[in-house]
């Protein structure tokens, strides 16, 4: 199958005029090292996870530099922490601008071993599963919706090879993996958090609750949320504060960032499963977040998401801040948008003193609505055909 083209490489080129080296984090096949080798054709590539060539660097980090000293692309980089503080050495001797890549699975650890090492010296990009505009899904496509967007399951064809490839990826993931990046964490608890989790997905996270079905303490539940947040498993989306008068929810929420990964591990096996499914709606509202923030990380770098909620129940379901720029969303499943849902948006434009607002939904074609709220099809999200106000 041919390389589906990504929207982040144009990011990348822009960093790499920037900065002497980048650093590209995402999950574990999210298509990170296709990506760097098209993007950056004839640049030389190094596989830490390959036994052979982690061993020539360790060998001699500095002499390996010496050699590469420029377009080379380090894959699994988080495997060698000893990279870091070697290559700040080679970049300040010769600080050219675009010399090296280096690509990442988790991100806390290897952001803060990056950041210590070679701060002002990287760029740093996110890549995530493909986009519904990147594979081509620009509608209600359910076959992109209910099966996620890792690259070697968009090449399956069959059902029955996807669910194979999601329930494997699963246990690679808990079983090989994460020890790999040294969490210590036993696979079997883990996997059942993260299958409670399709149960509170898209609503307030309460560790307390989850503690007490699993029989261990909070400590543990925030210690093991932190290992699936940090390997881009989930998103706790925090709540946004602002200087209103009102009491405001302080508890995250909680979505599993892939909605493939998040209908394997809720049993859900076929597409006509999805059409009556009870978490089908928060299903939903999570992939829009996720394709909206990505698109908002590439049109706005340094974006921030949030969503707002007051105690008293009004709520938007994501908010992008840029800046002193703010962009509330409100996501709906279905076409059709009443005054009751949009009661929250309108509270929040109101107490924030926004004059845009966003309602993402099926309807087929984009409108206002009056006092700066605009339905935006969810078709020309997913085809990438939105400019957020926020740059």
């Amino acid at each position: 199958m041919k390389y589906l083209a990504r929207g982040a490489e144009e990011r990348l080129s822009q960093l790499l005029r920037t900065f002497p080296a980048v650093l590209v984090i995402g999950p574990r096949q999210c298509g990170k090292s296709t990506f760097a080798q098209h993007a950056l054709p004839g640049w030389a590539r190094l596989d830490l996870e390959r036994p052979a060539d982690a061993a020539i660097v360790a060998a001699d980090i500095e002499g390996y530099f010496e050699a590469h000293p420029r377009r080379l692309i380090i894959d699994e980089a988080q495997r060698m922490p000893a990279l870091f503080p070697a290559l700040r050495y080679v970049l300040d001797r010769a600080p050219a601008r675009g010399r090296y890549v280096l690509l990442g699975s988790a991100a806390p650890p290897l952001l803060q071993t990056a950041s210590e090492s070679l701060a002002g010296r990287l760029g740093l990009l996110e890549l995530t599963p493909l986009t519904s505009r990147e594979t081509g899904a620009t509608a209600y496509r359910r076959d992109r919706w209910f099966w996620g967007g890792y690259p070697p399951l968009v090449r399956l064809r069959s059902c029955r090879a996807r669910t194979d490839w999601l329930d494997a990826y699963v246990a690679t993931f808990l079983e090989r993996d994460l020890p790999a990046l040294g969490v210590r964490v036993p696979a079997a608890r883990l996997r059942l958090l993260w299958t409670m989790l399709t149960h509170v997905h898209g609503n307030l996270l309460n560790v307390a609750d989850l503690a007490r079905s699993l029989s261990v303490s909070s400590h543990t539940v925030n210690a093991s949320l932190d290992v699936l947040e940090s390997t881009f498993m989930i998103r706790r989306l925090r709540p946004y504060f602002a200087n209103v008068q009102k009491r405001l929810t302080k508890s995250p929420k909680l979505y599993i960032r892939d909605t493939g990964l998040l209908h394997a591990l809720a049993g859900l096996r076929d597409v006509d499963e999805l059409s009556t499914w009870a978490r089908r709606g928060a299903s939903f509202e999570g992939m829009a977040i996720e394709e909206l923030v990505a698109q908002a990380s590439l049109q706005a770098p340094g974006v921030e998401s949030y969503f707002w909620r007051t105690q008293a129940g009004a709520e938007v379901d994501l908010l992008l801040v840029s800046g002193g720029r703010r962009l509330p969303v409100e996501i709906k499943l279905g076409s059709t948008v009443d005054q009751y849902a949009l009661a929250g948006l309108r509270q929040c434009m109101k107490d924030l003193s926004l004059k845009h607002g966003w309602v993402v939904c099926g309807a087929t074609e984009r409108r206002t609505i009056g006092r700066g709220i605009e339905i935006i099809p969810w078709s020309d999200v997913a085809a990438g055909r939105v400019d957020l106000p926020l740059s």
